[in-house]
């Protein structure tokens, strides 16, 4: 995994560039998440790791099942199939939705709940968290029994632990001293 994210890094960079100069970072990210999830596909893996299968032949066959890209993406994919990288495409993609992140002031939260948490409230927790943070904050849920209640939330090396296990840690520390 590691050694995938060092090939896509100049090629998520480099389209990062192409679409911010085009003012199409979005439509760039999106178009990059369907290529990404065609080039995790096992059959595109078959594909493109087939010798006997032309450059030209997985850049057609990978353009059809992608759907509607531009014709900037279109070069993107002949780039990344001439260079027997296409199959880091989910790396890419990965890379890029940081880099636009950080472009557009975005940071990810991620938040542990002991319990399952619907839409309406994570959407709350992240409107109130937010302005303690002073940026955007793109929710990532996971739930974790073992916090018993409440929830922790980690954004950038910063941690919120409003948990119950937390707590009670806290608190027996506090009366072993």
């Amino acid at each position: 995994m590691a050694e995938n994210l060092t090939l896509a890094r100049p090629y998520a960079e480099a389209a990062f560039r192409l679409a911010n100069t085009l003012k199409a970072l979005d439509g760039w990210q999106e178009a990059l998440g369907r290529m990404a999830l065609v080039a995790a596909d096992a059959r595109t893996r078959d594909i493109a790791g087939n010798p006997k299968v032309a450059s030209e032949q997985i850049v057609q066959f990978f353009l059809d099942i992608a759907g509607k890209v531009g014709d900037e993406q279109k070069n993107f994919v002949r780039l990344l199939v001439d260079n027997e990288r296409l199959l880091v495409l989910p790396e890419i993609y990965q890379l890029f939705a940081e880099l636009k992140d950080e472009h557009e002031g975005v940071k990810q939260a991620y938040i542990t709940s002991a319990f399952p948490l619907d839409d309406k409230a994570v959407k709350q927790l992240i409107t109130d968290i937010e302005p303690r943070f002073k940026c955007k904050l793109k929710p990532s849920v996971s739930v974790n029994p073992e916090l018993i209640g409440g929830v922790t939330i980690a954004v950038g090396d910063e941690v919120i632990d409003a948990s119950v296990r937390g707590k009670l840690a806290t608190m027996a520390a506090a009366l072993l001293n």
